[in-house]
C-alpha cells in the first residue's frame, strides 16, 4: 500500500492509519521517498503528517540520496527541513569515502553531515590507497568531499600520520589545513606548528608559528616561525624569526642558529645516503666551550663534521681560530679535530691579556677532552707568543718564522713549539717590546663577536637557558656506606704492590743550528 502527502510518498506492506492525528505507523518493507531524490527504508515507520516528521527503524534502516547512503537502525527524518540524523551508530558510503560514528546529523539541502563520538573516516586515493582519519567530532560536506573537525584528530596514511586539534580534510585533493599542535609523524622524524598545510599528493607541506622538526634517529631538534617541508626530496626549510637547531650527542650538546635553516634526510635509491643540514647566513654555534660563527655552513651528521665557510671564526677557551674555510671534525660527541685552509690564523690570550699568534698556508688543531692539544702549521709558519713569569708578569717575546711548525698545548697554554723546516727566530726583551711588534699580519682578534648562550637559543630553547641538569641516582654501594657509618671502622688502603711511575719531563723543542750572530728564542715552559 502506499500515501501521498505533498512531495512525499510512503510505502509499506501494512500499516494503521490515525485520521484524527494525521499519522501512519506502517509495517514491512517500509519505504519513504520525497521528491525521488531521497529514499528511507526500513523495518517500521512512524510518519507525523502534521509535524512532516518521520522515524524509521529496523534491523538495517537505509537513506539514500544521489550522492552517499546512510545504514542505521534508528533514523529521524524532518520532511520539511530536508534533515536526518541518528543516534544509535551509522555507516556511511560513497564512491571514495565511508564514515562511521555514533551520532549523525544530515542537512540533504546543502549536503553536509555533522558526526559525534567514535568518528572514522576512510578515504581512498586515485590508486585506492586508503587515508584513515579518526576523532569524536566531524563536519563533512558531500558535495565538495571536505571534512572539518575541532578536537583531537588523527589521520594516518601511507606517506604518515598526522595530527591536530583542529582544521580541514579535503579527502579529494588529500590536502590538509591543520590548526591547533599540529604534526606529521614519520618512522623518521616528527613535524610539527601551529599551523599545518599538507598536500599528501604532492608530498610537500607548510608549517607556520612554532615549528619544529624532530629527527628521531640522532637527536636532531630544528624550530623556528616558518617551514617548508618535501617529503620526497627529503627535505625541511626553516625560516623567520632566526631558527635554531639542537643536536645532542656526548657531554654537550650543539646548538646553531642562523637565518635559514635546510634539513636534507637520507632516501632509499639514492646514491649518497647521508643526513645533512645546511645552515645560511649569519651561522651562529654554540656548544660547550666553544663557539663559532660564519656565513654558510655544512652539517654532515653521518661522519660528525662541520663546515664552515665565508669568514668562518671559532672560539674555543681562550683560543681563537680563523681561515678562509675550515672544519670542524667529532668523536664520541666532543670535539677532536679542526682543519683551517687558506689564511689560518690561530690567536690566544695570555694570564696576562696579550694575545699569542700562530698563521700559516694551513693548519690542523687537535683537541683533547675539550682543551686545545696540538696545532701543526702547513706552509708559511709564524708565530709570536709572549714568554711569562708565572702568570702574571711579562718577560719577552718570541717571534719565528718556519716553512712549518707544531705547538704543543698542556691547559690551554703553549708548552712547546716546534720548527720543523728551515727556521728563524728572535727573542724581545719586555724592556724593548713596542707596541707595533705585538701583531702578525692579519691579526684580528674578534672576541666581541663570539656568540653567547642567550643570543644562539633565542626564543626556540629559551627554555634550555634555565634547564638544571639531572642529579645522578645514589649508587647501591654508596647507600651502604652511609648506613654503616658509625658501626664499623675503616680500613687503611692497602699498599700498592708495585712503586708508582715517575713523571717525565717532556720533550724539550727542537732548536736548530743558527749562525754566530743569531741568538736562539726562550721558549716558554720546560
Amino acid at each position: 500500500m502506499s500515501f501521498k502527502q505533498q512531495d512525499v510518498f510512503l510505502y509499506c506492506d501494512s500499516a494503521y492509519q490515525y485520521l484524527e492525528r494525521n499519522e501512519i505507523e506502517a509495517f514491512s518493507n517500509v519505504r519513504i521517498v520525497q521528491s525521488d531524490t531521497m529514499t528511507i527504508t526500513g523495518d517500521h515507520g512512524f510518519y507525523d503528517g502534521n509535524k512532516r516528521t518521520a522515524r524509521m527503524t529496523g534491523q538495517v534502516v537505509t537513506m539514500h540520496d544521489p550522492r552517499m547512503t546512510l545504514t542505521t537502525t534508528a533514523l529521524d527524518y524532518d520532511l520539511t527541513r530536508k534533515t536526518a540524523f541518528y543516534t544509535v551508530g551509522g555507516h556511511i558510503v560513497d564512491p571514495k569515502n565511508t564514515l562511521d560514528s555514533q551520532q549523525g546529523f544530515y542537512d540533504t539541502n546543502s549536503k553536509v553531515f555533522v558526526f559525534k563520538r567514535d568518528v572514522h573516516l576512510i578515504s581512498l586515493d586515485e590508486q585506492g590507497q586508503p587515508t584513515d582519519l579518526r576523532n569524536d567530532t566531524l563536519t563533512f560536506n558531500t558535495i565538495t568531499k571536505i571534512a572539518y573537525f575541532d578536537g583531537p584528530t588523527r589521520i594516518k596514511s601511507p606517506q604518515g600520520d598526522l595530527y591536530a586539534e583542529k582544521g580541514t580534510y579535503n579527502t579529494t585533493t588529500r590536502v590538509s589545513n591543520f590548526a591547533r599542535n599540529a604534526k606529521i609523524d614519520t618512522p623518521g622524524y616528527l613535524l610539527g606548528g601551529d599551523q599545518l598545510v599538507y598536500d599528501q599528493v604532492k608530498l610537500y607541506g607548510i608549517a607556520t608559528g612554532h615549528v619544529s622538526l624532530i629527527s628521531k634517529k640522532d637527536n636532531l631538534v630544528l624550530r623556528g616561525d616558518q617551514g617548508r617541508y618535501w617529503r620526497a626530496l627529503g627535505r625541511t626549510k626553516l625560516f623567520g624569526s632566526r631558527p635554531v637547531v639542537r643536536n645532542i650527542s656526548g657531554k654537550d650538546t650543539l646548538y646553531m642558529a642562523a637565518d635559514t635553516l635546510l634539513s636534507v634526510e637520507t632516501r632509499p635509491g639514492r646514491a649518497v645516503q647521508r643526513p645533512i643540514l645546511y645552515a645560511w647566513p649569519k651561522v651562529q654555534i654554540f656548544r660547550g666551550k666553544m663557539q663559532g660563527r660564519c656565513d654558510s655552513l655544512t652539517y654532515d651528521r653521518q661522519d660528525s663534521i662541520i663546515y664552515l665557510n665565508r669568514d668562518p671564526v671559532v672560539w674555543q677557551a681562550r683560543n681563537q681560530l680563523t681561515s678562509d674555510s675550515m672544519n670542524l671534525r667529532f668523536r664520541r660527541g666532543q670535539l677532536d679535530r679542526a682543519n683551517l685552509f687558506s689564511n689560518a690564523f690561530a690567536v690566544q690570550e695570555d694570564t696576562v691579556q696579550d694575545h699569542n699568534q700562530v698563521k700559516g698556508r694551513n693548519m690542523v688543531a687537535y683537541f683533547r677532552r675539550g682543551q686545545m692539544a696540538r696545532i701543526d702549521v702547513l706552509g708559511n709558519a709564524e708565530s709570536l707568543y709572549f714568554t711569562l713569569d708565572g702568570d702574571t708578569v711579562l718577560s719577552g717575546m718570541n717571534k719565528s718564522v718556519s716553512a712549518s711548525m707544531r705547538l704543543r698545548f698542556v691547559d690551554n697554554k703553549i708548552k712547546q713549539l716546534t720548527w720543523l723546516t728551515n727556521p728563524e727566530a728572535s727573542y724581545t726583551p719586555v724592556h724593548e717590546l713596542k707596541d707595533d711588534v705585538k701583531q702578525l699580519k692579519g691579526y684580528r682578534w674578534r672576541v666581541t663577536e663570539r656568540p653567547t648562550r642567550r643570543v644562539v637559543f633565542g626564543k626556540h630553547f629559551a627554555a634550555d637557558l634555565t634547564r638544571k641538569p639531572k642529579a645522578k641516582p645514589k649508587s647501591k654501594a654508596s647507600k651502604t656506606r652511609s648506613k654503616a657509618r658509625g658501626k664499623t671502622h675503616s680500613r687503611p688502603a692497602a699498599r700498592p704492590k708495585t712503586a708508582p711511575i715517575k713523571p717525565t719531563a717532556p720533550a724539550r723543542p727542537v732548536v736548530p743550528a743558527t749562525p754566530a750572530k743569531f741568538r736562539a728564542p726562550r721558549l716558554a715552559g720546560p
